[in-house]
């Protein structure tokens, strides 16, 4: 999947409505279209914005995911959405197994498994999320920590479709806090050579994106850290002039 454009992906979390989407996908559709071809921006807005999303973006080169899908297609799951009906809804994209996913809702490596599983199957790529805890990283255990979530969650066949691995270190959310740069270099090479000895892809085929307080202030620094495919922006994605700064970085 990856080549030599950056993945700019938003997550908006439980935030916004249709006013807001409007000016936010108009803001963003005007950068990325003054970025291209160097990046490819995603937006993953609430369930409830998926269609006003999808709406506002005819005509740009922006593309829409879902926060996250059920591992089953269809079923008594009230509250739940499944990865075709995603896609029905003009989905290319879903986040699964984020971190705030796996502490608030206790999602294990097995059911990350099947959602990305299901995502492929219905012609999504998964944005499947690892990261470990600060307790994890002082331990010295965040590489075996990530590299049993990617084993784990990684589902079978995966070469056969499209994915992406984000890395999000878990006490960087939110928190302004970044690894340094040889940290996250250290950590994407781990998590690259994982994927592909699980998959026997490639090592430039493999796509990993960083995520966790990515600013317009650090997105440049970040992007150009070698394995760095992309990044994943959570607050900063909400602000349209903080957003496009990211996608700016990019080119």
């Amino acid at each position: 999947m990856p080549d030599a454009k950056k993945l700019i992906v938003a997550n908006w979390k439980m935030h916004g409505d249709a006013a807001m989407a409007a000016a936010l996908v108009d803001s963003v559709a005007a950068q990325a279209a003054k970025s291209l071809p160097h990046v490819e921006v995603v937006l993953c807005p609430p369930a409830t914005l998926i269609g006003e999303v999808a709406r506002r973006m005819i005509g740009s080169r922006l593309h829409i995911g879902g926060q996250d899908c059920h591992g089953e297609n269809e079923g008594a799951y009230t509250g739940c959405i499944s990865a075709r009906m995603l896609r029905a809804a003009g989905c290319s994209y879903v986040i699964v197994g984020h971190s705030e996913r796996r502490a608030q809702h206790g999602e294990t490596n097995a059911l990350i498994r099947q959602k990305a599983q299901r995502a492929c199957e219905a012609g999504l790529v998964p944005i499947l999320c690892v990261g470990e805890t600060q307790q994890q990283r002082e331990a010295g255990s965040a590489i075996a920590v990530v590299s049993a979530q990617i084993a784990e969650s990684l589902p079978e066949g995966a070469a056969k479709s499209h994915f992406v691995l984000a890395y999000e270190p878990v006490w960087a959310i939110g928190s302004g806090k970044i690894p340094a740069s040889a940290d996250i270099l250290e950590m994407h090479a781990a998590i690259i050579g994982a994927a592909s000895a699980q998959t026997g892809l490639e090592r430039n085929k493999v796509c990993v994106l960083y995520g966790g307080s990515v600013t317009p202030a650090n997105a440049r620094e970040i992007l150009g850290i070698e394995g760095v495919g992309g990044v994943l922006v959570g607050g900063a994605s909400l602000d349209a002039k903080k957003f496009c700064g990211i996608i700016e970085c990019g080119v």
